[in-house]
């Protein structure tokens, strides 16, 4: 699975994509932790961040995903504006 970092996720995680391997049936909760044991650093937006998977946004929670091998995962923080 090929994860995409943005904004401030990619600060923290230090690089704007990497290949990742996850179960295939994971729950969106169970693939933030999974993402945030290779970059810790990431916790600290734990209750900001969005997911796209296959561009279809996703929530922290228990809704299970069924990932397929060249999927990707964007880590969308919040963006500031105005």
């Amino acid at each position: 699975m090929l994860v995409l970092y943005f904004a401030r996720s990619a600060e923290l995680a230090g690089l704007r994509s990497e290949t990742v391997s996850v179960p295939r049936q994971i729950t969106s909760l169970q693939l933030w932790e999974e993402i945030v044991k290779i970059h810790p650093r990431l916790a600290v937006i734990r209750d900001q961040v969005v997911f796209a998977v296959q561009q279809e946004y996703v929530l922290l929670g228990d809704q299970l995903l069924v990932l397929h091998p060249g999927d990707e995962v964007a880590i969308i923080p919040p963006i500031s504006g105005g």
